[in-house]
């Protein structure tokens, strides 16, 4: 299927989504629709609110903010991932050493770092971006390190013994190996950033867009709450197809989908 039609069926999907959302909101066929209203609002009233919202200034400073810790909880999960990744997959009695302080570390629930983040660092930015590089550096440590794990031993000895040196085999060997793994992670790891960033601010913040849904949330505005979910999702799509570019333009090399015959 071409890309115009699986983009025809991907809104078609979603166009679905929101007629059956209309229906059982609009008319009374789980009960009374005000009542169903007040906890689920309409799409119709998403929408309104959703343009009146993206046709203020204010909501641009807000996805500014989020926008920036974002991307530095991306850039410096990813950067720590990666490093740490090689490291220890390149060093086995180091990573057998540190291997259950890295699983206890990963396996602590994120929300309870928030607060203490927030103490630390203070309710500005970088309590969020904190949070955000703990969900981010795990993602993408541990696909590197399997990425790199994952190198033939019989590339690895043809290679040595050929005389490449150990940079070139980091080059031309392991690096190839952990790129498909990285990039396949970044995706993930770019809507886990936007997660650490929005739940910061809706546990503690004055700006953002998760203060604006904790915002509508404490006045029971649901269609607010649901506008704020609209424009974060949007942004995440965005954020994706920016990686997906990249990624585009940058994995040069990947791995044949088959053996040769």
């Amino acid at each position: 299927m071409n890309r115009l039609g699986l983009l025809a069926l991907q809104i078609l999907v979603g166009l679905v989504g929101f007629a059956i959302w209309h229906v059982l909101t609009v008319y009374p066929i789980l009960g009374s629709p005000k009542q169903i209203q007040f906890f689920f609002s309409t799409p119709v009233d998403v929408l309104k609110r959703t343009w009146m919202e993206m046709t203020n200034p204010e909501i641009w400073g807000h996805l500014w903010i989020t926008l920036q810790e974002t991307v530095l909880a991306f850039v410096f999960g990813a950067v720590g991932g990666i490093a740490f990744g090689f490291l220890f997959a390149r060093n086995a009695l180091l990573a057998a050493v540190f291997d259950p302080y890295i699983k206890a570390a990963n396996a602590l629930p994120r929300v309870v770092l928030a607060p203490i983040f927030a103490l630390w660092f203070g309710l500005g930015i970088w309590s969020k971006v904190a949070l955000g590089f703990t969900l981010v550096f795990f993602i993408v440590f541990f696909n590197v390190y399997q990425g790199v794990r994952e190198v033939s031993p019989v590339v690895l000895n043809n290679a040595r013994m050929l005389g490449m040196s150990e940079r070139g085999l980091l080059r031309h060997v392991y690096w190839p190996s952990a790129l498909t793994w990285m990039f396949s992670s970044l995706h993930t790891a770019v809507g886990f950033a936007l997660v650490g960033a929005v739940v910061g601010e809706y546990l503690g913040s004055s700006a953002g867009l998760g203060y604006k849904i904790h915002e509508a949330e404490s006045v029971f505005d649901v269609t607010g709450v649901f506008a704020g979910m609209l424009i974060l999702t949007v942004f995440v799509i965005v954020i994706d197809t920016v990686v997906t570019l990249i990624e585009n333009r940058l994995l040069v090399w990947r791995p044949q989908a088959g053996g040769q015959g």
